[in-house]
């Protein structure tokens, strides 16, 4: 697991380097306490879903195209 450091406002990318295109930007939107506000900046053909909807989907042998928050 890569761990990273983001201050509110600042982002990382997934590719976009050595041969592969941007495809994924993840944005820290705001920070509150300790919960964190993430902004999904992913071409449309990527589905993106939290981490429990993405093992429910798993789980019923679904995929989908669609971004779920």
């Amino acid at each position: 697991m890569l761990v990273l450091t983001r201050k509110n406002a600042e982002a990382v990318v997934v590719g976009g380097s050595g041969g592969f295109e941007q495809r994924f930007r993840i944005t820290v939107l705001a920070i509150r306490g300790e919960t964190v506000r993430l902004g999904f900046d992913v071409d449309p053909s990527i589905p993106v879903h939290r981490l429990e909807v993405w093992e429910r989907i798993r789980a019923n042998g679904r995929q989908t195209a669609h971004a779920e928050a």
